[in-house]
């Protein structure tokens, strides 16, 4: 993920455990930033960019916990600003082989890009809420942390985009 040229100048402990480090968190920040950004492209550019940061600031944290959070915070504000930013494009769908049928796949295809496309209605802040707290399954406390917001605020927004939600995709079922 990230270039051979800048773990290069760091001493081979440190470059070893950042690259578990990075094993060990990446497909957990790709999963989220996708969810958020509903394109695997921006996803990985914000992951990218998440990681570089960790390697800047080091990895020093006092537990996996703090470690987790603050990758969290990262990525999502990280999000946040390209959401601000940057146009949308449609992204082409992955090509998947597996046991599955071709039906099945494509069932299963049609409603991730149908829940993707629900998500991306909500505004910024409602979709990381729910991303964080719904999909990743992070406690109210730790996404408040890592919005920066109440516990009150998160609840509030989390049952909002649940709201909206529901109304979008009962209206494509119909």
């Amino acid at each position: 993920m990230l270039d051979a040229a800048v773990m290069s100048d760091s001493p081979p402990a440190l470059a070893d455990s950042f690259e578990q480090v990075v094993r060990q968190w990446e497909t957990q920040v790709l999963r989220t930033a996708y969810r958020i950004l509903g394109n695997w492209a921006d996803a990985e550019d914000v992951a990218q960019e998440a990681f570089l940061r960790l390697y800047r600031h080091g990895i020093n944290f006092p537990s996996d916990a703090a470690l987790r959070s603050w990758l969290y915070r990262v990525s999502v504000n990280l999000c946040l600003d390209r959401t601000r930013s940057s146009k949308r494009f449609e992204e082409l769908p992955e090509l998947v082989a597996s046991g599955a049928s071709a039906e099945a796949l494509m069932i299963a295809e049609q409603q991730k890009h149908t829940l993707i496309a629900a998500l991306g209605t909500l505004p910024p802040r409602e979709r990381a809420a729910v991303v964080l707290r719904e999909i990743e399954g992070l406690s109210t406390a730790e996404v408040s942390a890592i919005l920066g917001s109440s516990d009150g605020t998160v609840r509030s927004q989390v049952a909002n985009a649940i709201g909206r939600l529901r109304s979008i995709l009962t209206r494509e079922k119909s």
